[in-house]
Protein backbone atom coordinates (compact mmCIF):
# COMPACT_ATOMS: atom_id res chain seq x y z
CA UNK A 1 0.00 0.00 0.00
CA UNK A 2 2.67 2.64 0.58
CA UNK A 3 4.62 1.64 -2.42
CA UNK A 4 1.45 2.32 -4.62
CA UNK A 5 1.03 5.68 -2.22
CA UNK A 6 4.17 6.75 -3.56
CA UNK A 7 3.87 5.52 -6.99
CA UNK A 8 1.26 7.22 -6.91
CA UNK A 9 2.53 11.02 -5.30
CA UNK A 10 5.49 10.56 -8.23
CA UNK A 11 3.13 9.99 -10.89
CA UNK A 12 1.29 12.98 -10.01
CA UNK A 13 4.60 15.42 -9.76
CA UNK A 14 5.91 14.53 -12.90
CA UNK A 15 2.05 14.81 -14.45
CA UNK A 16 2.32 18.20 -12.89
CA UNK A 17 6.01 18.91 -14.27
CA UNK A 18 4.75 17.99 -17.41
CA UNK A 19 1.83 20.12 -17.94
CA UNK A 20 4.49 23.18 -16.65
CA UNK A 21 6.47 22.54 -19.35
CA UNK A 22 4.02 22.38 -21.67
CA UNK A 23 2.90 25.90 -20.75
CA UNK A 24 6.14 27.46 -20.59
CA UNK A 25 7.25 25.65 -23.77
CA UNK A 26 4.22 27.13 -25.66
CA UNK A 27 4.59 30.55 -24.44
CA UNK A 28 8.03 30.67 -25.40
CA UNK A 29 7.77 29.70 -28.56
CA UNK A 30 4.28 31.63 -29.39
CA UNK A 31 6.36 34.78 -28.38
CA UNK A 32 8.62 34.21 -31.28
CA UNK A 33 5.71 35.09 -33.79
CA UNK A 34 3.71 38.38 -34.26
CA UNK A 35 0.44 36.04 -34.13
CA UNK A 36 -0.36 32.26 -34.69
CA UNK A 37 -3.63 29.96 -35.24
CA UNK A 38 -2.22 27.95 -32.62
CA UNK A 39 0.73 26.12 -31.14
CA UNK A 40 0.95 23.04 -29.38
CA UNK A 41 4.00 21.23 -27.34
CA UNK A 42 4.05 17.86 -26.27
CA UNK A 43 6.56 16.28 -23.81
CA UNK A 44 7.22 12.46 -23.91
CA UNK A 45 8.85 10.77 -20.74
CA UNK A 46 9.59 7.82 -19.63
CA UNK A 47 10.13 6.74 -16.80
CA UNK A 48 8.00 9.82 -16.10
CA UNK A 49 10.66 9.93 -12.93
CA UNK A 50 13.82 11.03 -15.32
CA UNK A 51 11.15 14.54 -15.80
CA UNK A 52 12.40 15.39 -12.12
CA UNK A 53 15.84 15.37 -13.08
CA UNK A 54 15.11 17.77 -16.55
CA UNK A 55 15.53 14.73 -18.77
CA UNK A 56 13.10 14.57 -21.25
CA UNK A 57 12.74 11.80 -24.20
CA UNK A 58 11.17 13.70 -26.96
CA UNK A 59 9.82 17.17 -27.10
CA UNK A 60 7.49 18.40 -30.41
CA UNK A 61 5.93 20.99 -31.02
CA UNK A 62 3.59 21.94 -33.78
CA UNK A 63 2.25 25.54 -34.94
CA UNK A 64 -0.63 26.71 -37.46
CA UNK A 65 -0.79 30.33 -39.64
CA UNK A 66 2.34 31.39 -37.48
CA UNK A 67 2.99 35.07 -38.77
CA UNK A 68 6.85 36.44 -38.62
CA UNK A 69 8.06 39.95 -38.20
CA UNK A 70 4.20 40.84 -39.45
CA UNK A 71 4.36 39.81 -42.77
CA UNK A 72 6.18 36.25 -43.31
CA UNK A 73 3.10 33.69 -42.67
CA UNK A 74 4.41 30.26 -42.09
CA UNK A 75 0.81 27.75 -42.82
CA UNK A 76 2.19 25.29 -40.79
CA UNK A 77 5.61 24.60 -38.83
CA UNK A 78 6.93 21.73 -36.71
CA UNK A 79 9.87 19.92 -35.06
CA UNK A 80 10.31 17.48 -32.99
CA UNK A 81 13.53 16.64 -30.72
CA UNK A 82 15.32 13.75 -29.44
CA UNK A 83 16.49 13.35 -26.01
CA UNK A 84 17.06 17.24 -24.36
CA UNK A 85 18.66 18.08 -21.02
CA UNK A 86 16.91 20.99 -19.15
CA UNK A 87 17.13 23.24 -15.69
CA UNK A 88 13.98 21.52 -14.19
CA UNK A 89 14.09 24.81 -11.68
CA UNK A 90 13.46 26.89 -14.83
CA UNK A 91 10.05 25.73 -15.17
CA UNK A 92 8.87 26.73 -11.94
CA UNK A 93 9.63 30.25 -12.92
CA UNK A 94 7.77 29.64 -16.11
CA UNK A 95 10.68 29.23 -18.11
CA UNK A 96 12.57 26.72 -20.18
CA UNK A 97 16.57 26.79 -19.91
CA UNK A 98 18.71 23.64 -22.37
CA UNK A 99 21.42 22.73 -20.19
CA UNK A 100 22.93 22.32 -23.39
CA UNK A 101 21.83 23.07 -27.55
CA UNK A 102 19.96 20.57 -28.80
CA UNK A 103 18.58 19.70 -32.36
CA UNK A 104 15.19 18.96 -33.56
CA UNK A 105 13.70 17.07 -37.50
CA UNK A 106 11.63 20.01 -38.63
CA UNK A 107 9.19 20.93 -41.43
CA UNK A 108 7.89 24.28 -42.39
CA UNK A 109 4.85 24.82 -45.04
CA UNK A 110 4.66 28.37 -47.07
CA UNK A 111 1.35 29.04 -48.98
CA UNK A 112 1.44 30.55 -52.29
CA UNK A 113 -0.84 33.26 -50.60
CA UNK A 114 1.98 33.39 -47.79
CA UNK A 115 4.67 33.91 -50.37
CA UNK A 116 3.17 36.24 -51.97
CA UNK A 117 2.05 38.62 -48.77
CA UNK A 118 6.17 38.25 -48.02
CA UNK A 119 6.66 40.18 -51.27
CA UNK A 120 4.84 43.15 -49.87
CA UNK A 121 7.14 43.20 -46.46
CA UNK A 122 9.51 45.83 -46.09
CA UNK A 123 12.23 43.77 -45.56
CA UNK A 124 11.51 42.10 -49.19
CA UNK A 125 10.66 45.36 -51.15
CA UNK A 126 13.70 47.57 -49.78
CA UNK A 127 16.17 44.96 -52.01
CA UNK A 128 13.70 45.30 -55.08
CA UNK A 129 13.43 48.88 -55.09
CA UNK A 130 15.55 52.29 -56.37
CA UNK A 131 18.51 49.66 -57.78
CA UNK A 132 21.09 51.26 -59.78
CA UNK A 133 23.45 48.40 -60.67
CA UNK A 134 24.47 48.86 -64.41
CA UNK A 135 22.56 46.14 -65.85
CA UNK A 136 19.84 47.56 -65.00
CA UNK A 137 20.09 51.60 -65.66
CA UNK A 138 21.32 50.62 -68.94
CA UNK A 139 17.81 49.65 -69.76
CA UNK A 140 16.45 52.53 -68.17
CA UNK A 141 18.86 55.20 -69.17
CA UNK A 142 20.67 56.19 -65.81
CA UNK A 143 17.56 56.18 -64.01
CA UNK A 144 17.10 53.67 -60.51
CA UNK A 145 14.75 50.71 -61.10
CA UNK A 146 12.50 48.92 -58.87
CA UNK A 147 10.63 46.20 -59.71
CA UNK A 148 6.98 46.06 -57.60
CA UNK A 149 3.53 44.05 -58.36
CA UNK A 150 5.81 40.35 -57.46
CA UNK A 151 3.10 37.87 -57.91
CA UNK A 152 4.28 34.02 -57.31
CA UNK A 153 2.56 30.43 -58.93
CA UNK A 154 3.99 27.50 -57.26
CA UNK A 155 3.73 24.28 -60.13
CA UNK A 156 4.53 20.90 -59.71
CA UNK A 157 7.87 19.86 -59.62
CA UNK A 158 9.71 22.51 -58.05
CA UNK A 159 8.75 24.96 -60.28
CA UNK A 160 7.23 28.72 -59.86
CA UNK A 161 5.87 31.10 -62.47
CA UNK A 162 6.70 34.57 -61.34
CA UNK A 163 5.38 38.08 -62.73
CA UNK A 164 6.34 41.41 -61.71
CA UNK A 165 6.54 44.96 -63.08
CA UNK A 166 9.54 46.49 -64.04
CA UNK A 167 9.85 50.51 -63.57
CA UNK A 168 12.31 52.21 -65.42
CA UNK A 169 11.47 55.80 -64.83
CA UNK A 170 10.89 58.10 -67.69
CA UNK A 171 10.84 54.68 -70.20
CA UNK A 172 7.67 53.49 -68.02
CA UNK A 173 7.03 50.38 -67.00
CA UNK A 174 7.78 47.14 -68.68
CA UNK A 175 6.27 43.56 -67.47
CA UNK A 176 7.97 40.63 -66.23
CA UNK A 177 7.47 37.05 -66.53
CA UNK A 178 9.92 33.58 -65.78
CA UNK A 179 9.44 30.20 -65.01
CA UNK A 180 12.63 28.66 -62.86
CA UNK A 181 13.28 25.96 -60.54
CA UNK A 182 13.46 26.06 -57.02
CA UNK A 183 16.69 24.18 -55.06
CA UNK A 184 18.61 24.95 -51.87
CA UNK A 185 22.07 25.63 -51.93
CA UNK A 186 24.38 25.51 -48.54
CA UNK A 187 21.09 24.06 -46.58
CA UNK A 188 20.63 27.59 -46.20
CA UNK A 189 19.98 29.85 -49.21
CA UNK A 190 16.31 29.02 -51.67
CA UNK A 191 18.51 29.28 -54.72
CA UNK A 192 16.05 29.97 -58.48
CA UNK A 193 17.77 28.08 -60.97
CA UNK A 194 17.41 27.02 -65.23
CA UNK A 195 15.06 30.32 -65.34
CA UNK A 196 13.59 30.91 -68.71
CA UNK A 197 11.75 33.89 -70.21
CA UNK A 198 8.08 33.61 -70.44
CA UNK A 199 7.61 36.10 -73.63
CA UNK A 200 3.83 34.86 -74.44
CA UNK A 201 2.12 37.68 -72.29
CA UNK A 202 4.41 40.27 -72.66
CA UNK A 203 3.69 43.10 -75.66
CA UNK A 204 5.63 42.70 -78.57
CA UNK A 205 8.29 45.81 -77.90
CA UNK A 206 8.84 45.08 -74.43
CA UNK A 207 9.99 41.30 -75.02
CA UNK A 208 13.93 42.09 -75.45
CA UNK A 209 14.18 44.33 -72.83
CA UNK A 210 11.46 42.08 -70.95
CA UNK A 211 13.84 39.48 -71.66
CA UNK A 212 16.79 41.04 -69.90
CA UNK A 213 15.16 42.08 -67.00
CA UNK A 214 13.96 38.42 -66.40
CA UNK A 215 17.89 37.21 -66.03
CA UNK A 216 18.68 40.11 -63.82
CA UNK A 217 15.74 39.96 -61.11
CA UNK A 218 16.54 36.17 -61.14
CA UNK A 219 19.67 37.00 -60.37
CA UNK A 220 18.69 39.53 -57.20
CA UNK A 221 16.26 36.93 -56.18
CA UNK A 222 19.36 34.32 -55.67
CA UNK A 223 20.96 36.63 -53.08
CA UNK A 224 17.95 37.10 -51.22
CA UNK A 225 16.24 34.70 -49.91
CA UNK A 226 18.67 33.14 -46.84
CA UNK A 227 17.38 31.65 -43.96
CA UNK A 228 19.81 33.63 -42.03
CA UNK A 229 17.71 36.70 -41.73
CA UNK A 230 14.96 35.13 -40.72
CA UNK A 231 16.66 33.35 -37.93
CA UNK A 232 13.93 33.42 -34.78
CA UNK A 233 15.16 34.33 -31.12
CA UNK A 234 18.23 31.36 -30.34
CA UNK A 235 16.52 28.73 -33.41
CA UNK A 236 18.76 27.98 -36.31
CA UNK A 237 16.96 26.51 -39.56
CA UNK A 238 19.12 24.38 -41.75
CA UNK A 239 16.89 22.84 -45.03
CA UNK A 240 17.80 19.42 -46.50
CA UNK A 241 15.01 19.42 -49.60
CA UNK A 242 12.15 21.03 -50.40
CA UNK A 243 9.33 20.11 -52.89
CA UNK A 244 6.17 21.99 -54.30
CA UNK A 245 2.74 20.18 -53.55
CA UNK A 246 -0.43 22.26 -55.07
CA UNK A 247 -0.02 25.69 -53.77
CA UNK A 248 2.46 25.11 -51.05
CA UNK A 249 5.94 24.84 -50.95
CA UNK A 250 7.27 22.33 -48.29
CA UNK A 251 10.95 22.91 -46.38
CA UNK A 252 12.25 19.34 -44.75
CA UNK A 253 15.20 20.20 -42.50
CA UNK A 254 16.41 20.57 -39.14
CA UNK A 255 16.18 23.40 -36.32
CA UNK A 256 19.26 23.94 -33.70
CA UNK A 257 17.82 25.15 -30.97
CA UNK A 258 20.20 26.69 -28.84
CA UNK A 259 17.75 28.23 -25.99
CA UNK A 260 14.45 29.22 -25.59
CA UNK A 261 13.13 32.32 -25.94
CA UNK A 262 12.40 34.82 -22.31
CA UNK A 263 8.93 35.50 -22.19
CA UNK A 264 7.02 38.05 -19.58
Amino acid sequence: MFGSVTGATASSQTDWGEQLINQAATQSIRSLFTSSESVEVAVRCYPSSKLLQGSIDSFKMSGKRLLIRRRFLVETMSFETDAVAIDFRSILGGQVRLKQPTQAIAQVVLSEEGINKAFEADLVKKRLVNLETPSLTELSGGAPVSFTDVQVELLPENTLRLRAQADLGDRGEVPVQMLTKLSIERRRRVCFQDTQFEAAEIPQQHQETSQRLTHVLADILNNMVDLDRFDLDGVVMRLNRLETSGKELIFSGYAQIHHFPRHS
